[in-house]
């Protein structure tokens, strides 16, 4: 990480700790320290970020984000430690809209071995399809006959 980059970074958390109302300017405003306790972080690794001679670690970052109101993710960008490219919106991983997943794909997600894929969609389908015995809307179905019948 350079210089520049740890500057811009601490900078932006700066802002955002100011904005959310922590006193981190005056010797004994205790903002740093109050951050440091809501977050369950040391105080040396806000005070090390504020003074532009360390980046905070991953679990600092994780800890601290929400205070800020921003998400890890962006943390971790703003930081230059991974791309958009690399740590992509859960809504950019989601297929589009209009696609329908057939029985193969969710037999493919649970697991269901290729030799098996006949059988687990010829099961599933019987679950889905419509239940002839039903009775019609606003009626009482008709009871089950039993082999005692």
């Amino acid at each position: 990480m350079s210089t520049q980059g740890l500057d811009e970074f601490a900078g932006w958390v700066e802002g955002l700790m100011r904005q959310r109302g922590y006193d981190i300017d005056s010797p004994r405003g205790g903002g740093k320290s109050r951050i440091a306790d809501e977050a369950g972080v040391h105080r040396a690794a806000v005070t090390r970020l504020l003074q532009r001679q360390s980046m905070p670690d991953l679990e600092t970052m994780r800890r601290i984000a929400p205070l800020l109101g921003v998400s890890v993710r962006d943390m971790l960008i703003r930081s230059g430690r991974v791309t958009p490219e690399e740590l992509p919106m859960a809504a950019d991983l989601l297929p589009p809209t209009d696609w329908q997943p057939s029985m193969e794909d969710f037999a493919r997600w649970l697991g269901v071995p290729d030799e098996r894929m006949g059988v687990f969609v010829k099961v599933v389908n019987q679950f889905l399809e419509p239940d002839t015995d039903a009775a019609p809307a606003g009626e009482a179905p008709e009871p089950r006959r039993t082999a005692r019948d």
